[in-house]
């Protein structure tokens, strides 16, 4: 059977970029990371989208992102944005895709997987420089470079299925393959029980793709989100 690592984050993206691996009939083993962000709640929700998937593996690796900072993110001195700001905002998290296809492509090796699945997405999203498709590609030449199967002639793929879709598109197709977005959660920064701001560009991202493609937002939103 083909294998694939999916990097499964617990957001709408990541949820349905696993179905969508599975689709292509491949074996998936999903990965997660406890780098240090705020929102510790995508955590639960990685493993609840991991547990209905029926992943073969699902493996949470702990990073320090924390110790370096720089992000709204990771750290808490530096406010997540209630309202659209210029540029590349502060919830971008320094070399955070980098870094976790970095660990994605070393496990993919070691399971003897083909490809590497992540959601990034170049259409609705926060304008993160490693969301674009000239980092993809860029990544995937250094992936050839970089491992025993690469140079052996066997180089591990990165597949992002989502990146030129837009929100609305990924829901249409998550629906399509059965996902349950109640069990994702979006919001850089949720309350302790897991409900989600509203307020933040992610959540406005969120609510906006349900709205595009017609259908029912399930996402917990806290009493004063609106």
């Amino acid at each position: 059977m083909k294998k694939a690592v999916v990097l499964v984050s617990g957001g709408l993206d990541s949820a349905t970029t696993l179905a969508l691996a599975q689709e292509q009939g491949y074996t998936c083993y999903a990965l997660s990371f406890d780098y240090g962000q705020r929102h510790r709640s995508e955590l639960e929700a990685a493993r609840n989208v991991a547990r209905a998937a029926g992943v073969v593996e699902h493996k949470t690796i702990t990073l320090n992102l924390n110790d370096i900072g720089g992000s709204a993110l990771t750290d808490s001195s530096i406010a997540v944005p209630q309202q659209p700001t210029p540029g590349i905002p502060v919830t971008y998290v320094p070399a955070r895709n980098t870094v976790f296809l970095s660990l994605a492509l070393a496990w993919a090796e070691v399971l003897a997987a083909e490809v590497i699945f992540i959601g990034v997405n170049a259409v609705d999203y926060s304008g993160y420089p490693d969301c674009r498709p000239e980092y993809i590609e860029a990544f995937a030449n250094l992936a050839k470079l970089a491992t025993k199967a690469g140079v052996e002639g066997h180089p591990i793929g990165i597949e992002t299925p989502l990146i030129h879709l837009s929100k609305a598109e990924i829901i249409e197709q998550g629906l399509r393959l059965g996902v349950d977005y109640a069990n994702t959660i979006s919001c850089y920064a949720p309350d302790e029980a897991g409900r989600a701001c509203g307020r933040c560009d992610s959540c406005r991202l969120r609510a906006a793709g349900f709205k595009d493609a017609g259908v029912a937002d399930p996402t917990c939103y806290q009493s004063n989100s609106k």
